[in-house]
């Protein structure tokens, strides 16, 4: 088969919506990763990793057939054996899924954590990637509304850890239980019915499958319906209030600033109490950084026992995109320029040492020995090591300030 060699190699940018990563939006991202995994162990979240790959049916089943991210958004396919699996669009599934296919119940209550690619066929925007990347946590088996604030507190802590808090709101409202909920869905469909010849073709088909969607609604015409729409707090029971009264006591007992925003939903059954968004207004329309809520009824909807959870996810990208320019310091603590051939011996001895001790490090010892000090000025990093020689011996400089240059020359000249 011959090959034509004035064909392209395509790029994940044909493609709309993918991205390739170097340098400082590389680094960024790393960046929120391994915020991302340090806080988590300060709470005592596991790490979980489940597969890329799915039956169609966890995600069916989880997300409800009529949702958006169901019927147009998801990456679903036949394997050669005929089975439809589907590349994942979202973390809790999964989780859910392994969580009752593996037993895990004995663990509960389960806090556990992950992060990685996820795939949606979706319209790009600002932070937004058909291939894109979030961090997960979750808690599984308690129906305590300390498990919802430890959460959140969670989330704060990460955010302000990330240095992007400043601007950042936490919006919280209740949902209510199950009898709640079925309460102030039937006044809903009532009050959406008798507005139904003025509202959009979507919450048309929202009203019959999914009601509590149309309160999203971004149409002008559903807004003034929407917003005359009866709020939940007339509908929950004493549970329900007590519930929600402990979620926000203990963000109170932590400082944790929120503010009620009764219009925050979540379409779907199996959702319960708690629903909360981080917003910004620094990424445009599209303004959730980090968002959750509690989902008790999801894991008996895939098959498995009656089982409370709750959990949030969050953007890599949009993460990344938010933090500042200054909060990541990409400089090598040390680079070495070898600018006699007759010490490289002692400058990779040097450059071992300061690698073991915990430095990161570089070496130039190629191309002409009168360019390698140019060279090596010109890779940004904490302290400059020229190795040469003078008047027979080892001759060593440093040019650099700061307590991590000043370890550094320690380190060598004690060589």
């Amino acid at each position: 088969m011959s090959k034509d060699k004035s064909a392209k190699i395509p790029t994940p940018q044909a493609v709309r919506g993918t991205q390739d990563m170097l340098g400082d939006f590389a680094d960024r991202f790393a960046y929120v990763v391994e915020t991302f995994e340090r806080v988590r162990r300060l709470y005592g979240f596991k790490r979980v990793e489940v597969p890329v790959i799915e039956p169609t049916a966890v995600f069916a089943r989880s997300l409800g057939e009529t949702t958006d991210v169901v019927s147009k958004e998801m990456y679903s396919f036949e394997d050669r054996g005929g089975e439809s699996i589907t590349l994942r669009p979202e973390f809790t599934a999964g989780i859910a899924r392994a969580y009752v296919t593996n037993g895990w119940q004995q663990f509960a209550p389960l806090k556990v954590a992950t992060h990685g690619p996820l795939f949606r066929y979706e319209r790009p925007q600002k932070g937004r990637y058909r291939q894109f990347h979030q961090l997960d946590a979750e808690v599984l088996g308690s129906d305590s509304p300390l498990a919802d604030a430890e959460l959140l507190v969670f989330a704060d802590q990460l955010l302000k850890e990330l240095g992007i808090s400043e601007g950042v709101t936490l919006t919280l409202n209740t949902l209510g239980d199950a009898a709640s909920r079925d309460a102030w869905r039937a006044a809903l469909v009532e009050h959406f019915e008798a507005h139904r010849g003025n509202l959009s073709e979507d919450s048309l088909a929202r009203l019959d499958k999914n009601p509590l969607r149309i309160l999203d609604s971004k149409d002008p015409r559903d807004r003034p319906i929407a917003d005359s729409a009866p709020d939940i707090d007339a509908f929950l029971t004493s549970e329900a209030q007590d519930f929600f009264g402990a979620v926000t006591a203990g963000l109170d007992a932590a400082g944790v600033a929120w503010e009620r925003n009764a219009r925050l939903v979540r379409g779907l059954d199996y959702y319960r109490h708690t629903a909360f968004e981080f917003v910004t207004d620094r990424l445009g329309a599209q303004g959730t950084v980090l968002g959750g809520g509690r989902y008790d009824g999801l894991i008996e909807t895939l098959g498995g026992p009656p089982t409370p959870a709750v959990g949030w996810a969050a953007g890599i990208e949009r993460l990344a995109m938010l933090l500042a320019d200054d909060v990541i310091d990409t400089r090598l603590d040390t680079v070495i320029a070898v600018e006699d051939d007759g010490q490289i011996a002692f400058a990779m001895r040097a450059l071992a040492a300061l690698r073991n001790g915990g430095f990161a490090a570089e070496i130039v010892a190629s191309g002409s020995p009168r360019k390698r000090f140019d060279k090596a000025a010109k890779i940004p990093a904490h302290a400059l090591i020229s190795v040469g020689t003078r008047d027979g011996a080892l001759h060593v400089n440093v040019r650099g300030d700061g307590d991590r240059a000043k370890a550094a020359e320690g380190l060598v000249r004690a060589l």
